[in-house]
């Protein structure tokens, strides 16, 4: 079938919800995929920042064979190794101490935002419900977390929004501070905005944070769907700054490329989840937490948070270093390898046309072009996506 003839249906058959880019992929292996033409992309989003190990890594192909052979699925009414190694791994690289499995980022807020409000009803009074979350942040698309989403983009249309959030500036603690009242039980945050245009906040302002939730009695929830698994160059991104908070959500990456979600939480909050409170009919099924825990062991074995770390911080310079020719280059910044270029300009076809070169990444936040590439990404294929920019910008003449 014709790309257009496979659009064509696309546009007929799936509701419209994504604006999508005129190419159909339909394989990939590590850093590659190719479209049904057979043309070759490198591919610096991994899915947004889920392809953690890059395609079909081997490791992960294998866990799923091995584990898709033995039991697809069976319910939570009953123990299954793949979700109970891959708890206990989380909550030793993380330092929590309990883990609650759902299917996608979304899902793990949202047990999160449950867990923080029962907890606060048992334990700090029935009066405290209130959640304070960042203005610019992104924590999913279900009621609960597009209400705790900062962005009014996203809440247009599905009015009235749930009661019992409020929204104040990221990285401005006198700003969190003046919404802090008698009603807050929590405080959620990105430890970097994602979708608000890759921000990374001040050294310090996490830890002010950690202190304000100690000294008040709060809890502290990090969604680090984005940011997590690896990507900042750390397991979680709270440990680049030293903290831990009381609830952690990962997703994206922890699946290699498979629907998985995790809400990892302290031991104090426990049994305000008992039995019925909460569960997920998929959530934690064993072939999803088999590659699971192929992808952190890979990690671990193959010391990818140093390549993050390190490609990383190379990759930002070399992105600096077109600052000099353009001046519609505003900085580049991020966190191991979740990276932002900002501009001055609108940057949607900068992204259009590095895809006709054969680069993958996206646009957020109108003029941020947004680098998630995976973990086993090297210098050399940072280098061709640096020229292939440089060479984009000059064809659309940019200044």
């Amino acid at each position: 079938m014709k790309t257009d003839e496979i659009i064509a249906q696309e546009k007929k058959y799936i509701f419209q919800t994504y604006s999508r880019y005129p190419v159909v992929i339909t394989k990939g292996k590590g850093m590659k995929v190719f479209d049904n033409n057979g043309k070759q992309y490198l591919d610096f989003l991994g899915g947004i920042a889920v392809d953690t190990l890059g395609h079909c890594h081997p490791k992960v192909t294998a866990a799923v064979r091995n584990q898709i052979n033995k039991l697809v699925h069976i319910s939570n009414l009953y123990y299954t190794l793949p979700q109970i190694k891959l708890a206990k791994l989380l909550c030793q690289l993380s330092g929590l101490d309990r883990c609650f499995f759902g299917n996608s980022g979304a899902e793990a807020n949202e047990a999160a935002i449950k867990l923080a409000r029962k907890y606060a009803k048992e334990k700090l009074g029935a009066e405290k419900f209130e959640i304070i979350t960042t203005k610019g942040s992104f924590h999913g698309r279900t009621m609960a977390t597009l209400t705790a989403t900062g962005q009014e983009k996203i809440h247009k249309g599905f009015e009235p929004l749930l009661p019992g959030f409020k929204y104040v500036n990221f990285n401005d603690i006198l700003d969190l501070e003046s919404a802090i009242n008698e009603k807050t039980c929590a405080i959620f945050l990105e430890p970097v905005q994602g979708e608000g245009g890759v921000v990374v906040p001040s050294k310090e302002y996490l830890s002010k944070v950690r202190k304000i939730c100690d000294d008040k009695g709060l809890l502290l929830i990090l969604d680090e769907i984005q940011t997590g698994v690896g990507r900042t160059g750390n397991y979680f991104a709270f440990q680049e700054y030293n903290i831990l908070p009381d609830i952690c959500t990962v997703a994206k990456g922890i699946g290699g490329g498979l629907p998985l979600g995790v809400m990892i939480a302290s031991e104090k909050l426990a049994s305000s989840f008992s039995y019925g409170t909460h569960g997920s009919t998929f959530g934690g099924g064993p072939v999803v937490c088999s590659a699971g825990l192929a992808v952190l062991e890979t990690i671990i074995k193959d010391k990818l948070l140093k390549n993050a770390k390190e490609t990383g911080a190379y990759f930002v310079e070399k992105l600096n270093s077109l600052k000099v020719k353009y001046k519609s280059i505003k900085e580049a910044r991020g966190l191991g390898l979740m990276i932002g270029l900002e501009f001055s300009v609108l940057g949607k076809e900068i992204a259009g046309k590095l895809l006709e070169h054969g680069f993958i990444i996206n646009c957020t936040n109108d003029n941020v072009l947004r680098f998630l590439p995976p973990l086993i990404v090297n210098r050399k294929q940072v280098d061709s996506l640096v020229a292939a920019l440089d060479g984009v910008l000059e064809e659309l003449k940019m200044q």
